[in-house]
């Protein structure tokens, strides 16, 4: 199967990203079955009925190790859901080595400090196509258990996709992802918890600004409850 290659170009700022088939069909198998069951203790995975198995969706992990963008697949990615997913990832992440595997499984850069026009509206593309794109809205990598204040930049993106095609049903799916370690290393145990998704038409309303702020509050409280509420990690093995 051919995947798509999507592309956005504002004021020469040529923004794209696709999955390659052949790589995706070596690297999900291998990481799945092979490198993080051998390097982790346990993995549990609860929620999986939560993930949308089509339409628009923006994935909202917590982000506490570059481990994450593998958990993710693992826990809700295509031999799960049938997806194939797109990271908007740091500047700083697609550089070298892992640059390159990120370039073609899916991955796309921003500067989070001067984010361009061009990342957001290939965010926004891709949507529109009714892809699944995860985007970690703390903003960064954080080493503390609780979770972090989240940047608007996810409900905005949402919100707007959601006015450029009314009805398109786009909506956020809050991911908790817990280490036993603040470092993940050999034998550490993983929860990945799955929320339930927030419908982002229902947050439309005259006031972008307003609904923004909401939706990301509302998010908030959801990663919160996912992330905060439950200190143990669970025993068993779940993939």
């Amino acid at each position: 199967m051919i995947q798509p290659v999507y592309s956005s170009d504002i004021n020469n700022e040529k923004v794209s990203s696709r999955v390659s088939p052949w790589l995706a069909h070596l690297l999900y198998p291998l990481g799945c079955y092979v490198v993080l069951p051998l390097f982790f203790g346990k993995i549990e995975v609860t929620g999986q009925e939560n993930i949308p198995h089509d339409g628009p969706v923006i994935v909202a992990p917590t982000h506490r190790s570059r481990w994450d963008a593998l958990i993710i697949p693992y826990a809700i990615g295509r031999l799960v859901s049938g997806r194939d997913l797109r990271f908007m990832v740091t500047s700083k992440e697609v550089k070298g080595l892992q640059g390159w595997f990120i370039r073609r499984m899916g991955g796309f850069s921003i500067d989070t400090e001067r984010p361009g026009i061009g990342s957001l509206r290939h965010s926004e593309e891709l949507l529109l196509e009714e892809e699944m794109l995860v985007i970690f809205p703390e903003g960064g990598i954080f080493q503390e258990t609780k979770v972090q204040k989240l940047k608007r930049g996810v409900a905005l993106i949402a919100l707007e996709v959601e006015s450029k095609k009314v009805g398109s049903k786009v909506k956020i799916l809050p991911i908790s992802i817990r280490y036993s370690q603040r470092c993940p290393s050999w034998g550490t145990k993983v929860n990945v918890d799955v929320g339930s998704p927030l419908n982002v038409e229902d947050y439309v309303t005259s006031s972008l600004r307003q609904s923004s702020q909401k939706l990301t509050k509302d998010l908030y409280s959801e990663l919160k409850q996912l992330h905060e509420t439950e200190p143990e990690l669970a025993e068993s093995h779940n993939a």
